[in-house]
């Protein structure tokens, strides 16, 4: 039984629902393995699992892991390699994606994430690589001057979007049409959150799917 959770950001804690479907999907709960999407942070500050933002939610959700393991370049590839393989949840950190991406790719990661049979849970930049493609932009405003079509890991065939500053007024100016064209594109809001769960997507706060450059919002599963 496969199962994704794809979330945006909350500014505080997971909100019931999602704590609900977590305590329903996370039963084996013997280690949790983070990814970093600042992986180079630490040259720059000391960074360790307490300060990584993401697993606070966890805690407050009474989600509790008997070791925690956080991946970045201090660590061996072997050794990121093996710690996911036997990982009950692997998390995804928010961040930046180019800069996770980049890294799942030199640490060749993402094959032995996507074989893996624990829960997924990727957060912001790290949703964004969970899905089969992403969208990278600079952009004034809304006016796109540069982007980038990435491949992500590819759990589920579709494209996700979300970051802070980007909500349905931004995606209604149409710089996801395009992709949309080519595969179906889900945009979240903040405090947002989708489950894929053997093929079924539930989805929880404002969510919009993008499909052939027509936008809807998607409803709340009950």
């Amino acid at each position: 039984m496969k199962t994704h959770y794809y979330l945006s950001w909350f500014n505080n804690f997971f909100p019931e629902k999602l704590v609900k479907w977590l305590h329903e999907d996370i039963k084996d709960r013997k280690s949790l393995v983070m990814i970093s999407a600042q992986p180079s942070s630490y040259k720059v500050e000391h960074v360790n699992m307490d300060d990584v933002f993401e697993r606070t939610w966890l805690n407050q959700a009474n989600i509790n892991f008997d070791e925690y393991h956080l991946i970045d370049y201090r660590m061996e590839k072997e050794d990121a390699q093996r710690l996911i393989q036997n990982a009950s949840v692997i998390f995804l950190c928010g961040g930046d994606p180019v800069l996770q991406n980049d890294f799942l790719a030199e640490y060749e990661l993402s094959d032995v994430i996507k074989n893996s049979n624990s829960v997924i849970m990727g957060a912001s930049a790290g949703a964004i690589n969970m899905a089969a493609k992403w969208l990278s932009l600079k952009n004034t405003g809304y006016e796109v001057e540069t982007s980038t079509i990435y491949d992500g890991i590819g759990f589920d065939h579709f494209a996700y979007e979300s970051h802070s500053k980007r909500d349905y007024a931004a995606f209604v100016q149409g710089y996801l049409f395009p992709l949309s064209e080519e595969i179906d594109v889900y945009a979240a809001e903040q405090e947002s959150a989708m489950r894929v769960k053997d093929g079924k997507i539930d989805i929880m706060g404002p969510v919009y799917l993008i499909s052939h450059s027509k936008i809807q919002k998607l409803v709340e599963t009950l």
